[in-house]
């Protein structure tokens, strides 16, 4: 999920100031990209391509409601800005959203005009790893019955966190081809994990843990025939969990968690994997939460800038046909304000979801009858009569 653009001659938000010229075309600020006021959190926001446009406009209209202290700046970095100038993101785009902002707030990225989508490439991966997000951080949670997937299961069952490594692995595109096209071609594609970016998910995932009043954190690879990179990463855990007594730590190998998260979820708290295991197993969570269109996540560096986007994929076959599920960017909404220290107005929201998904005041895929902006809109106005 991401978006692509060239920002020629962005400058960055300037501090503080009685005036400020206005904002460049690739930029829309709502309030001020910048305050005087130190308690307000500053969020930039890169609605997309597809339904992101959609649903993130459904998200900031709830975060409002909360009456949050926050600013937004909405840059255009898409597929259409691509299209328009054949770039992505301005050179300094990721130094400047480290340095003034807050969060990033991102709906979703991928446009069959770009075939290639190296604009997705550039921005969603760009900020993942440049801005170092090494910890994708996925809750699991179903809100009804009626969502839950699985025979003689109870949505009280599903309740649980993936955190996914997210600067490592395979995704970092090390490897390459030889005598590509004839019968004897080889492919080699890289594994990279490293001491540092194994041991301090792990740490993540137990002071998560500690921290959320969760009291197991399951590791899982496939160290029975990854046996080097996976090896490092259960001699650390064994490590790592030697160090918080409060925590138990248990291991499972990959294609067995698998089978268990759907035929007993409920004895899952906290999974952390690897960047390609977890990418796989969080969209197997997803469909027991009701499907991606309900799921959220953030990509977190616990000192610095961080990223939310809803799970889902930009989905142009339905965009601008106000059918989109508009609920994993609203909950992805909550989890970042909780993350910036709005934890009352991020319980807003989530209550606010959840009445809404027993009043089956949603879209059609998880049972209700409403249109994008409608469910946004009723969540919204639950969320303001709760103020």
């Amino acid at each position: 999920m991401l978006l692509a653009t060239k920002l020629r001659g962005l400058e960055a938000p300037k501090p503080a100031a009685s005036s400020q010229e206005p904002a460049a075309s690739s930029q829309k600020c709502y309030f001020s990209a910048v305050t005087k006021d130190a308690a307000r959190r500053r969020i930039a926001v890169v609605p997309g391509d597809g339904i992101g446009k959609e649903v993130i406009a459904q998200a900031l209209q709830v975060i409002r409601a909360t009456g949050a202290p926050v600013d937004f700046t909405e840059f255009d970095w898409s597929a259409d800005r691509y299209l328009r100038d054949g770039t992505t993101i301005p050179a300094d785009g990721f130094a400047m959203l480290t340095r003034d902002y807050d969060a990033v707030f991102v709906g979703a990225l991928g446009d069959p005009r770009v075939p290639s989508n190296v604009h997705a490439k550039d921005i969603l991966l760009g900020m993942r790893f440049k801005m170092d997000l090494y910890a994708n951080v996925r809750p699991v949670k179903c809100l009804d019955d009626s969502l839950c997937p699985l025979k003689n299961r109870k949505a009280s069952e599903i309740d649980f966190v993936v955190i996914r490594e997210n600067t490592e692995g395979p995704y970092v595109d090390v490897g390459g081809v030889f005598k590509q096209g004839t019968p004897d071609e080889v492919a080699v594609q890289e594994d990279v994990n490293t001491r540092k970016g194994v041991e301090r998910v792990i740490r993540y995932a137990f002071e998560y843990a500690r921290r959320h009043g969760r009291k197991k954190v399951l590791m899982t690879d496939k160290a029975n025939v990854m046996t080097y990179a996976h090896g490092l990463w259960q001699r650390v855990f064994k490590e790592v969990a030697a160090e918080y007594a409060d925590i138990g730590a248990q291991h499972m190998y990959v294609d067995a968690l698998c089978m268990h998260m759907v035929r007993d979820p409920g004895q899952f708290d906290v999974i952390v994997t690897n960047n390609m295991f977890g990418d796989i197993i969080t969209d197997l969570a997803a469909a027991l939460q009701g499907g991606l269109g309900m799921a959220a996540s953030g990509n977190i560096h616990p000192e610095r800038t961080s990223m939310f986007e809803p799970v889902h994929g930009s989905a142009p076959p339905f965009a601008g046909k106000n059918i989109a599920n508009p609920i994993g960017a609203i909950l992805t909404a909550a989890m970042m304000l909780d993350h910036l220290g709005r934890a009352s107005e991020a319980k807003k929201i989530n209550d606010a979801v959840l009445e809404a998904v027993r009043q089956k005041k949603t879209t059609q895929d998880i049972g209700g009858s409403l249109g994008t902006r409608e469910c946004g809109e009723w969540i919204q106005q639950q969320v303001t009569g709760n103020r």
